[in-house]
């Protein structure tokens, strides 16, 4: 009878465990990158937020309170990439959204592909792939892991920011071309039409409805985390003669690239909510038992930042309105994937920084870099002091030298380097100078010098590395930019929900390349083959 009871004991447990470790792994994994957003907007603006979307997920999951970028530069096609592949530009190769091909002498294109074709549009923006990213995603590795049976799709308003995180193996991408259609498009990388669920979403009138006002959703007066809506830090729109509330988008449109003037305002986020929606439906994402990974890049946050800057009452509003979009999202997740049966992770691709010369009128030392007088004054130099000018091209931070010029006057390269570091460290506005060879054999582990060995990619990155000041940046005089290592571009939301995430939160530095290793730790997959990140074990169940 003891035995009897003991095996019935035993079965219980059994078949009890199995059941918690089937139900720990998720249906659906949806990626979620908000392009462009600092930390502090979740605390800034937080008093605006509902229950249903940031404070959600924030309440009932895990903060990572002081997540970072690990390296220089901060940038959209690097920060999607180092989210997905669990490791740095150093070795997933893309320092940057565009940078000069050494090889090949041009500048290359993170994800450009001109051996696909467009699909969808006339134009050329879809001949996209991301062949140039070297090392695979936590993406790529489910679907290795389920023999292809997990599907991936990834979608943004960018296209950068669709085709990185979805990986090299996905079932499709997805991005908004704007212009006079408003349709969304594909690259033949991935399939030879559009199907009929997106040909669909393109006939509707999804983009033109948002055509329409764009006023703040609440108050403006209530807006007090904010600066004056009238100042003279701000960008705006053409045929508009001051950057105030409201704008008239469909009068607007027409000096502002039709609809692609949707990719500038709060409303390109609730148009990637509606195209995911009927993804996840025409997809049937999360549907059976093997997982399925969506890739939401929200990049209209970015464009918003770029022309109205950090401290604009027009940032505000699109990140009050995106927690609106973001409860509506995750209530269709709960009706079409179901309650509990899906993970979500929130984070950024980088922060910003306030506009330098708002900072500048409070005190606050900032400014702005000159490329064009950097790079004649640089090749004054050196025709002065080599007889020719050495500099093939700059990119951002980066210097490249004619290796070809060099060896023709026999010069020793190591010595043409450091006269450059020792000419340039002297200019204005210019923090720290390093030869390629200081930064790639660097030991440091914390400070600058660790996030420009991690973003220094030998085959691809420059051969003399400089830094600007602390608030410098090459950028107009109005809206924010971002691109450094300092706190304002890498400190960045970190948050993980739903199934298989305990609630919580944590104090302790996590960086950005810790996201992949958790997601596949979750999943019980590899990890991507070039990853270099920590699983944040704290946010995952036991």
């Amino acid at each position: 009878m003891k035995n009897i009871l003991f095996l019935v004991l035993t079965s219980f447990i059994f078949f009890n465990c199995t059941a918690q470790e089937k139900s720990s792994k998720p249906k659906l994994v949806v990626g979620i990158v908000v392009d462009q957003m600092r930390y502090d907007y979740l605390t800034r603006f937080e008093n605006h937020y509902g229950d249903g979307g940031f404070m959600r997920i924030i309440n009932e999951g895990f903060n990572a309170k002081n997540n970072h970028y690990n390296y220089v530069p901060t940038a959209t096609g690097p920060g999607h990439a180092s989210i997905f592949t669990g490791t740095t530009p150093k070795y997933h190769g893309i320092i940057g959204n565009s940078w000069y091909d050494k090889e090949n002498k041009t500048s290359v294109y993170c994800a450009g592909d001109d051996s696909y074709e467009s699909v969808g549009t006339k134009s050329s923006a879809g001949e996209m792939s991301p062949h140039r990213m070297l090392t695979t995603t936590f993406t790529d590795e489910n679907r290795l892991h389920t023999q292809f049976k997990g599907k991936t799709i990834g979608i943004s308003i960018k296209d950068r920011g669709a085709v990185l995180p979805a990986g090299h193996t996905a079932n499709a991408a997805y991005w908004y071309e704007g212009g006079k259609d408003g349709n969304w498009i594909t690259s033949s990388f991935y399939r030879k039409e559009l199907p009929k669920w997106a040909k669909d979403f393109n006939k509707s009138d999804f983009a033109k409805s948002y055509l329409k006002e764009w006023n703040t959703l609440y108050d403006l007066e209530s807006y007090i985390e904010s600066g004056d809506d009238e100042n003279k830090f701000e960008g705006g729109f053409d045929g508009k003669k001051k950057a105030t509330f409201p704008y008239d988008l469909k009068k607007l449109s027409k000096e502002n690239g039709d609809y692609s003037i949707l990719k500038s305002t709060p409303y390109g986020n609730s148009l990637v909510v509606d195209f995911a929606m009927e993804a996840i439906k025409g997809v049937d994402l999360g549907k059976d038992s093997y997982t399925d990974v969506l890739t939401v890049s929200f990049s209209s946050p970015d464009y918003v930042g770029h022309n109205f800057g950090v401290n604009s009452k027009e940032v505000q509003d699109t990140y009050i309105r995106l927690d609106k979009d973001l409860e509506r999202f995750l209530n269709f997740l709960d009706t079409q994937v179901g309650k509990g049966e899906y993970t979500i992770f929130l984070t950024a691709d980088h922060g910003a920084i306030d506009v330098p010369a708002y900072l500048k009128s409070k005190n606050i030392p900032a400014g702005y870099f000159d490329g064009k007088k950097f790079k004649t004054k640089l090749s004054e130099f050196s025709k002065s002091k080599f007889g020719k000018d050495l500099v093939e091209k700059i990119g951002y931070g980066d210097i490249f030298l004619d290796k070809e010029k060099i060896a023709s006057l026999k010069l020793s390269e190591t010595d043409v380097k450091q006269s450059f570091v020792d000419e340039i460290i002297s200019y204005k506005h210019i923090y720290k100078v390093y030869t390629s060879n200081e930064i790639k054999n660097s030991s440091q582990h914390v400070g600058i010098e660790m996030l420009l060995h991690n973003g220094h990619n030998q085959k691809r990155s420059g051969d003399v590395i400089f830094v600007l000041e602390p608030s410098v940046i090459s950028y107009g005089k109005t809206g924010s930019s971002h691109g450094t290592g300092y706190n304002f571009d890498t400190h960045i939301p970190l948050l993980f929900y739903g199934t298989g995430i305990a609630p919580g939160h944590t104090f302790e530095r996590t960086n950005i390349i810790d996201i992949a290793p958790t997601m596949s730790a979750l999943l019980g997959i590899a990890f991507p083959n070039g990853n270099t990140g920590n699983v944040v074990s704290a946010a995952l169940k036991k």
